[in-house]
């Protein structure tokens, strides 16, 4: 068995809000009790509804949040014990690309330096060698060099995802997260970015953690999918077995919602009754038995603990087992 690149054990995050003179603080559930396991050279996807925590997991497994309770293990090193000149060293071996590229890149700074920052923060690459690195980079994720010197508002959504890419590679990483990399470009240009991403990961043995919304382009792109749902994660699998053996309610429910691109074929949906719980009052037990037609008097007063229902697909659910 491969060892894992990758592990999250009881990953916890709470942020406090601070009352006022006359109220009290509170505190939102952002991540709770997570576990997973990411192994080298696969595409781990998350997805879930907005809000449900996809996010701040990415950014806790790679500690640009500190979480409040847990491990991250990176190659079996536990990043959350690191000082901080260690962690500097560590996160050439890790990176993110984030979802909005017209935010993640200062508008202030061309190619050249957008690109070349990690360069000249872990090596000593300078001048004349630095810059032909990053036309490297630029090269490799479709771009040019005449591009070198331009800046942000100059280039459109792809071609500044493409840029987030290229920096994100320039210190030849083992992990990347990638945080709804495709969501703010037109369909066209995500699968081009897909495709990508793709060839990317298949010639420099990348691993990726793929956060999105969308199912479709999870399933496209992903070996084992995690299905999270207000802080939690209820389901992971192999994509197969996600989509054409799910068994959480939320999942069949996420499920019936995606596209089926022959017009022929029809898949009965199922609605969701309810929105969304505040992570500030979780309900008590399943937090998703509020909106769940299955629903046991169990489910209003117990977590479920994780069932094995075989090829390593695991289920939060009283229902299964």
């Amino acid at each position: 068995m491969t060892e894992p690149l990758v592990q999250a054990r009881q990953l916890t995050k709470h942020y406090v809000l601070r009352g006022g003179l006359f109220s009290r603080r509170q505190v939102v559930r952002a991540l709770h009790w997570v576990d997973l396991t990411v192994y080298p050279g696969e595409t781990f996807g998350v997805v879930g509804e907005s809000g449900c925590g996809k996010t701040t997991l990415g950014r806790c497994l790679l500690r640009l949040v500190e979480p409040t309770f847990g491990e991250v293990l990176f190659r079996g090193e536990n990043l959350l014990q690191l000082d901080r000149e260690t962690l500097r060293q560590r996160r050439r071996y890790f990176q993110m690309v984030f979802q909005n590229p017209y935010l993640s890149l200062d508008p202030r700074m061309n190619v050249l330096h957008l690109v070349g920052e990690p360069l000249v923060t872990h090596t000593d690459l300078r001048g004349r060698a630095l810059a032909e690195r990053v036309v490297a980079l630029l090269e490799r994720v479709g771009l040019s060099a005449d591009q070198l010197y331009r800046y942000p508002h100059e280039f459109s959504g792809g071609q500044l995802q493409r840029i987030a890419i290229a920096r994100a590679l320039a210190l030849n990483p083992l992990f990347v997260v990638l945080d709804e990399p495709t969501s703010a470009l037109d369909v066209s240009v995500q699968a081009q970015i897909l495709n990508l991403l793709k060839e990317l990961q298949a010639e420099l043995g990348l691993t990726y953690l793929f956060i999105s919304h969308d199912l479709s382009v999870v399933q496209h792109v992903s070996d084992r999918i995690a299905v999270m749902y207000l802080g939690r994660v209820v389901e992971v699998g192999t994509t197969d077995r996600i989509f054409h053996d799910t068994r959480h309610p939320y999942t069949q429910a996420l499920v019936s919602s995606t596209p089926i691109p022959d017009p022929q074929a029809r898949r009965a949906r199922v609605v969701l009754q309810g929105g969304v719980p505040s992570p500030l009052n979780p309900p008590p037990g399943c937090s998703f038995h509020p909106r769940c037609a299955q629903a046991l008097p169990l489910c209003a007063t117990e977590e479920p603990r994780w069932v094995d229902v075989g090829d390593g697909h695991l289920v939060a659910c009283h229902r299964v087992g």
